[in-house]
């Protein structure tokens, strides 16, 4: 498969595109242990300057090709679960250069933090605090790279279950003494110094089972990726401004909005003033220059400000539960409508004036989780505990809600297309529903897998409807006309893309979270 560089007629418009001198290229050939081709293997070259790291996929021959590299320095690793190999680094290119590069992979083991939250709940062993576990331990990542990737014993478990307990108290403050005690015993038998775990999941009977295979349609997918510019920053997405430069969230504690130079990989940080945990859920700039922010954990929101480079704070009504903790309240998704009046999701819907600096409030709308505002003023949005969708007349201020046709599907994340039909992710249902809002009818579409989670979502410019899978750690396709999905690999375990956006380009943008990078991935035209 040959990865040539037309993207939606935008040639050589990525990240590591240099105008002034000729870009160069790696390519060459993926084999594995018995020195045969290997398909799927994913291929990543990191620029020693920049840290910005492209990824790609060898094909059914084996084949791999990175393209618009500019000049300079850089690492390169191929990946795939189950194999090791090692990186070589020092790799040297010059303008222009076609360089030759064969890569091998040996035999290696399958580690617990290789594998998906849905293979993850098939190999666990079962008892009631396993369920506990998923349902607790996936607000802000999963058991991945901050749990599986570590060793603990049951008081180093509990420090870290006391810390969670404390920092996301505006989720957690309902876990008891008790309950986080026998969480910790139960993380110290699967991750402490006598885990029950066999070494591997690989080990276990039942683990080639929940192994998903990929198509050949799915190697065409390249990602470009930036590290965020500390540890822990829990980058939640990366919205476009006017300017070309993207604008990351950082949830938990590090109470920060990072800009992004895409082309540079240079990130700058703007710090929030809220002293202890602000959990900044969303950042979407807005026409006039600013960025809008929801600070979960308080129930702010926020406009960082083009002139003065400040974020200033405006506080809704909060309500103090248990010691002090938020109880009620929680802003989560922000957007701007046409007229300027920034909305939040959350417990509940608000719309605020930023001339008046009031608050407007939806109670009746619910828990919300998603927001959009449509071209014509009005807004939907999803009201998962509810379990229906719903819109305000941007004109009347008027409400209306529809209850989503199956039950407990927990609709999540909605879109708006191009002719006005309006797509909403069932989460527990695993399906991706469309209403019409003239005839104001459902239609629901099952998406493929044993687990399908859809979590992000957005429209390509060829208006394909993209989506994470959250729970088994791949991204999917879906058309809107048939119903048809192509799932693609993501480069990392524990995918938990929030929210996708898409810039002027035609890039997809998303974060990794727990990964703790943000980037964007696109399909090569062409093989």
């Amino acid at each position: 498969m040959r990865l040539v560089t037309r993207f939606l007629g935008l040639l050589g418009l990525i990240a590591f595109c240099c105008f002034a001198t000729p870009a160069s290229t790696i390519n060459g050939t993926v084999k594995g242990p018995d020195n045969a081709t290997f398909q799927g293997a994913f291929v990543e070259v990191q620029n020693a300057k920049s840290k910005i790291t492209v990824s790609v996929l060898s094909d059914k021959q084996g084949h791999y090709r990175i393209e618009n590299l500019p000049a300079g320095q850089y690492r390169l690793q191929v990946r795939a679960v189950g194999y090791r190999s090692d990186p070589l680094t020092g790799v040297n290119l010059a303008e222009g250069q076609n360089a030759s590069l064969d890569l091998s992979l040996q035999t290696g083991s399958v580690r617990w933090n290789d594998i998906s939250i849905y293979q993850a709940k098939q190999l666990f062993p079962a008892g009631k605090q396993k369920d506990y576990f998923f349902q607790n331990c996936e607000v802000c990542h999963g058991f991945q790279t901050r749990i599986a990737s570590v060793r603990r014993d049951v008081d180093g478990w509990r420090d870290r279950v006391d810390y969670m307990r404390t920092a996301m108290h505006f989720v957690l403050a309902h876990v008891t003494d008790q309950e986080a005690a026998d969480l910790s015993a139960y993380l110290a038998s699967l991750f402490g110094p006598d885990s029950i775990l066999s070494k591997s999941p690989a080990d276990l009977p039942g683990y080639k089972a929940t192994v998903r295979p990929f198509s050949n349609d799915s190697l065409n997918i390249i990602y470009v990726e930036y590290d965020m510019p500390a540890p822990n920053r829990m980058p939640f997405s990366a919205a476009p401004d006017k300017n070309g430069n993207f604008w990351i969230p950082n949830f938990g504690t590090a109470n920060k909005i990072t800009r992004l130079n895409p082309t540079t990989g240079e990130m700058q940080d703007f710090t929030v003033p809220t002293v202890g945990t602000a959990a900044v859920h969303s950042a979407v700039p807005a026409a006039d220059g600013s960025v809008w922010i929801t600070e979960q954990a308080v129930n702010k929101i926020g406009r960082w400000d083009p002139k003065t480079q400040q974020i200033t704070e405006y506080q809704d009504q909060y309500y103090p539960g248990k010691e002090g903790l938020v109880n009620g309240g929680s802003k989560h998704t922000i957007r701007i409508d046409p007229s300027g009046n920034v909305w939040a999701s959350g417990d509940p819907l608000t719309k605020f004036d930023p001339e008046t600096r009031k608050f407007t409030r939806f109670e009746e709308a619910g828990s919300t989780y998603d927001v959009k505002p449509s071209k014509n003023g009005d807004v939907w949005f999803t009201s998962y505990r509810l379990n229906k969708i719903g819109k305000i007349d941007g004109k009347t201020m008027k409400m209306s809600m529809w209850t989503m046709p199956t039950a407990d599907s927990f609709p999540r994340r909605l879109e708006i297309a191009s002719d006005g039909m309006i797509w909403i992710g069932e989460f527990n249902a695993g399906q991706m529903a469309r209403f019409d809002p003239n005839t104001q009818t459902f239609k629901e579409f099952p998406l493929p897998g044993p687990d399908p989670t859809p979590y992000g979502m957005g429209f390509d410019a060829d208006g394909y409807l993209w989506y994470d899978s959250h729970e088994m750690d791949v991204l999917g396709r879906f058309d809107t006309k048939t119903g048809k999905v192509i799932e693609y690999p993501f480069p990392h375990s524990e995918i938990a893309m929030r929210e996708l956006f898409r810039d002027d380009q035609g890039r997809m943008w998303f974060g990794t979270n727990p990964n703790n990078k943000v980037g964007y991935f696109y399909l090569a035209k062409g093989k």
